[in-house]
């Protein structure tokens, strides 16, 4: 346990409130869906900057191809 572990996490929760609008939500089902959505769009699409500009999915696959 050291303030290092919660790192990433603490990171894609502020990215995930920066990025997604929830006022207009009505049900948690809503939440839920626009979550789901954002981890999608977070691993496949959106670009790290300390990933070498990759995303996740594809800084995966270049780790496991090496």
């Amino acid at each position: 346990g050291n303030c290092w572990d919660n790192a990433p996490m603490e990171s894609f929760f502020g990215h995930l409130k920066d990025d997604v609008d929830f006022s207009d939500c009505q049900t948690i089902d809503e939440v839920r869906v626009r979550v789901k959505e954002y981890i999608n769009y977070y691993n496949s699409e959106r670009y790290q900057w300390t990933l070498k500009k990759m995303t996740p999915d594809e800084f995966r696959g270049h780790l496991l191809a090496s």
